[in-house]
């Protein structure tokens, strides 16, 4: 082997021996160069090759050929003139085009590398099988789709005659034939069916190169076409189901343009399909805003809005909400009713509602909310009530939730699976509370009904009445309903003979009825019946942590009853709510939170400081009706407590405005004459004389 010298460690001489180690068909025996650091010295150390920066001393007979590729020609001269005359000398330009060719070789490895992978990547992508022949049939390709359906690697079949891989192959035929074969059947040897293409490989100038193979599994192809099949059998369901339905219902598009609906919907409205399909959403609208637009615009559902539809004007309520998909918006669908079923029907629920209402109890405790000890105390007090037959009284300002007690204590006692009868004694007159409550007997007074009436009493028995207002009974029935108490029996007006009944007496009363007894105008036999087990609830004033929660239920309530959607009440209107003392107690809450839902618009959600402006307006009434409880009203003439409260405000207004009596007069709408003869007539002189200089 011959040895070689390499002059010069740069770039070009770095690739010369590269090329040497890679041939090994020369020995480099020493690589020359002034700087030490160049990667050919570098290289040529780690490769264990002698190096230096002075040709001189590596130039002997062993010396066969020297490489000079320092690109100096100084340098080249004299190692000519110095070299033994046995010894080639390749110059520079030929190790520097010998690099070129090396580097453009490299470059080009390592494109078609690239090219290489990227059609392997490719190929082994795609969920088909693949197999390509070359023109003497041998198997040039195959990905790994065709690998897990053939059952064979791609190392045993690559280089292999395709019918050793694949037995049933017609690829041999086709590089006969030259011709395409599409969608043709075949079954493997492992039993699998599968679809196949096959295609000739032939250049433009008519060379035929190989052939290749195209497969599908027809499990997938079934899979996938009973997929379809599975999609249009569920769109017929729905079809179905949506021209089954009663409701008239309406679907647009993201853009608001009809795209479905069913035959109740034309029978409801008078509108055909070709008159509302690919129609704008606001075409079957005779009044009104178009709810399908402005769900699509808020994105939210609306519920309840009246409007008139179709050529006929029919007047309808709907109910509309979007249809989102993954997060984006693909249209909305509208329910329709009819409103004149629907008054029809709310007749008839109300007439429902009035049977219901004196025949069962609606609410139990779950319903009654409380957190304060006052509040947990009286329910306490009332389960306890609840499992004994005793008489309960319920206690408490109007408004609290006495009627709330009474349905929850009838709901938790053994008695819940019969009657639940409620009487307000204030609401009957006096002729008639004695009659509807103990019955009367046929004759008793004129008009009566032939064969008689059951009271209310006999209505109840084994279950429970709920006598609301007790304090507003009639002395004589008072009696009667001591006697109730005492013996549990009845007599029917106009009767004689007793009718014995197991009731159970839930009362409740607003009134202070000791100031009755003491008045002689409540029965203290009867009190002290009644006041077995009492049970005071105390007003909203003095549990006012519980707003909060009274307030999500009874928006809650209201929605229902309005068909609204607000979901609660802002910080500051809930400050608000909480400052406020409440005269009215639950009762008013309830009225203040309905009438400023009903005032709402319907993008508003959240009720604010400005839909209770008549909240500082009760506040105002409140603080009158304080003032006028701080007044003596003991048994005294009307003029003489009107002069009183004349005279204070009179007084109050003089000392807020300093004593001022022009500005006092002015405030009140009297005239300064009038003002004097007034604090004389009420012994207030005495402003007259210490103020008399601030005229």
């Amino acid at each position: 082997m011959q040895n070689v010298m390499i002059v010069g460690a740069g770039k070009g001489g770095t690739a010369i021996l590269k090329i040497l180690k890679e041939t090994e068909v020369l020995n480099v025996k020493a690589v020359v160069d002034r700087n030490t650091d160049a990667p050919g010295i570098q290289l040529a150390q780690k490769e264990g090759i002698k190096t230096g920066t002075d040709w001189h001393p590596f130039l002997s007979k062993n010396i066969d050929i020297i490489i000079e590729v320092t690109g100096d020609e100084t340098v080249f001269h004299e190692i000519r003139r110095t070299k033994p005359s046995s010894t080639i000398l390749i110059p520079g330009s030929v190790a520097f085009l010998v690099s070129k060719l090396i580097e453009e070789k490299e470059d080009l490895v390592k494109r078609h590398q690239n090219d290489s992978y990227q059609q392997e990547l490719i190929f082994n992508s795609t969920n088909d099988g693949m197999a390509v022949i070359d023109k003497n049939g041998m198997v040039i390709l195959f990905n790994r789709r065709a690998e897990e359906m053939m059952g064979v690697k791609k190392e045993d079949a690559v280089g292999k005659y395709v019918c050793e891989v694949i037995p049933e192959s017609r690829l041999p035929h086709i590089l006969e034939t030259r011709r395409i074969e599409a969608n043709q059947e075949m079954v493997l040897g492992n039993g699998r069916k599968i679809i196949t293409t096959r295609i000739p490989i032939i250049e433009e100038n008519g060379t035929l190169m190989g052939a290749f193979a195209v497969f599908k599994d027809t499990t997938e192809v079934v899979n996938l076409a009973e997929e379809i099949t599975n999609l249009k059998e569920i769109q017929t369901m729905l079809q179905a189901i949506i021209q089954s339905s009663d409701e008239a219902i309406s679907v647009v598009d993201e853009d608001g343009r009809g795209i479905l609906i069913n035959r109740a919907y034309t029978r409801l409205t008078g509108l055909t399909e070709e008159q509302v399909i690919g129609q704008p959403a606001t075409t079957d609208i005779s009044e009104g805003e178009s709810m399908h637009m402005k769900v699509l615009q808020t994105r939210r559902a609306v519920r309840g809005v009246a409007m008139r539809v179709g050529p006929s004007k029919k007047e309808v309520i709907v109910n509309v909400a979007p249809v989102i998909v993954k997060g984006k918006l693909k249209g909305s669908v509208g329910v329709i009713h009819d409103m004149s079923e629907i008054k029809s029907l709310s007749r008839e629920l109300h007439r429902a509602r009035q049977i219901i209402r004196t025949l069962e109890a609606k609410y139990t405790f779950e319903d009654i909310i409380g957190k304060s000890e006052e509040m947990l105390l009286a329910i306490e007090q009332a389960k306890l009530g609840a499992k004994t037959p005793a008489t309960v009284l319920l206690r408490g300002e109007s408004g609290t939730g006495k009627e709330l007690f009474a349905h929850a204590i009838h709901n938790a006692s053994d008695r819940k699976y019969n009657k639940f009868i409620r009487v307000n004694c204030a609401a009957i007159s006096e002729s008639l509370l004695e009659s509807e409550l103990f019955g009367y007997e046929e004759g008793a007074f004129s008009g009566a009904k032939r064969g008689g009436k059951t009271g209310f009493f006999e209505e109840a028995n084994n279950g429970s009445i709920f006598l609301d207002e007790i304090g507003e009974l009639p002395a004589n029935t008072q009696a009667k309903l001591l006697r109730v108490l005492q013996e549990n029996e009845i007599i029917r007006v106009g009767g004689t003979k007793p009718v014995a009944i197991n009731v159970r007496v839930i009362a409740a009363t607003n009134v202070n009825l000791e100031k009755g007894i003491a008045k002689g105008t409540f029965r203290e036999d009867l009190y002290y019946r009644l006041n077995r087990m009492p049970i005071h609830i105390p007003p909203l004033k003095r549990r006012k942590e519980e707003i909060p929660l009274l307030c999500h239920r009874l928006i809650q309530k209201i929605n229902r009853d309005y068909g609204r959607n607000v979901e609660g009440v802002t910080e500051a209107a809930m400050a608000g709510l909480v400052e406020y003392d409440w005269p009215g107690n639950v009762r008013e809450l309830e009225n203040i939170l309905g009438r400023a839902i009903i005032f709402m618009k319907f993008n508003e959600f959240y009720i604010d400081v400005k839909h209770l402006p008549e909240l500082n307006d009760n506040k105002s009434i409140s603080r009158e009706l304080g003032t006028l409880k701080n007044l003596d009203f003991r048994e005294r003439p009307l003029s003489a407590m009107v002069e009183e409260y004349e005279a204070k405000i009179i007084r109050d207004t003089l000392n807020r405005l300093n004593g001022n009596k022009t500005l006092t007069a002015k405030t009140l709408g009297l005239s300064v004459r009038n003002l004097y003869y007034k604090l004389e007539k009420y012994k207030l002189e005495k402003y007259k004389l210490e103020n008399n200089g601030m005229q």
